[in-house]
């Protein structure tokens, strides 16, 4: 039987992203650079308690974006920003400096999109619909059309 791992989160960014460049090739100091992008996630559910009263539930998730991703995530998501993202949970392990083993579950994205940002004014949110125009300039060279 084939499983399935995916995630499917919409929350906000507790802090700006943590980004790290890491080369591919330790001895050829003009080899490709990887990038990886982490940050919190807050995800908030309300739910009434037996006394019919409101309460609030806050998770916090661990994401972790890639490569073009990360680069994307470093430069158009900051602290506050309301974000839809996919991906699946991804645990890991190592050894802390005392030897004790650690253990950390994170969310890898394949995607993300941003809904509204916290930073911005509302009057910016309603007329910047495409994040992507925050990355892209005259001096980007078009798509062209798509074969399908």
């Amino acid at each position: 039987m084939i499983g399935v791992n995916k995630v499917i989160l919409i929350g906000n960014l507790g802090k700006n992203p943590d980004v790290v460049a890491f080369q591919q090739d330790r001895n050829d100091e003009n080899s490709n650079v990887v990038k990886k992008a982490s940050f919190p996630l807050a995800t908030t559910e309300y739910r009434k308690n037996k006394d019919g009263e409101r309460v609030e539930q806050t998770e916090w998730h661990n994401v972790v974006c890639w490569r073009t991703l990360a680069e994307i995530a470093e430069k158009i998501l900051r602290k506050g920003t309301q974000i839809y993202v996919e991906g699946k949970l991804q645990t890991r392990s190592w050894e802390d400096r005392d030897g004790n083993k650690r253990y950390i579950t994170e969310v890898v994205a394949d995607n993300f999109t941003v809904l509204a940002n916290k930073n911005r004014s509302d009057e910016q949110n309603i007329h910047d619909h495409d994040p992507l125009s925050a990355i892209l300039n005259n001096d980007t060279e078009p798509i062209g059309d798509l074969p399908f």
